[in-house]
């Protein structure tokens, strides 16, 4: 049985987005959404499909929790001291510019403020050539 239809290695035809003329086997169908349209275009006007169209379409397996957990015991293992008591430990930081806590009298005991500015003013040189 014989091809219904024309080889067509030399056939032109028109991107259906620009109008430029190209080979008809350079232009793709246009794919959105995992659907192809009836849009021939050529590979300067052709996009890949959007991978964010295709959010919610497939099943997403992110489990979060962890089977069989332990305690955090980071805080007491880098935290006691030489005679083994519970001393700094590794979440007592104070971070940056005004940290929060220690700002009002009742609230000093809870969240303390050891941060402390220790500030210096040296000389300066200045030689006239």
């Amino acid at each position: 049985m014989s091809n219904r239809f024309a080889s067509g290695k030399n056939s032109i035809a028109e991107c259906d987005r620009c109008g430029q003329r190209y080979k008809l086997k350079k232009l793709k169908f246009e794919v959105i959404k995992t659907k192809q349209y009836k849009l021939n275009v050529c590979p300067e006007c052709w996009d890949p499909d959007q991978p964010q169209l295709l959010l919610g379409m497939f099943p997403v397996d992110d489990p979060q929790a962890v089977r069989n957990p332990r305690p955090d015991n980071t805080y007491y293992q880098s935290g006691t001291t030489s005679t083994g008591s519970i001393g700094g430990g590794s979440r007592v930081i104070q971070w940056g510019w005004n940290p929060v806590g220690g700002s009002r009298g009742f609230d000093s005991a809870l969240t303390p403020n050891y941060l402390a500015l220790s500030t210096g003013i040296g000389t300066v040189t200045a030689n006239v050539i």
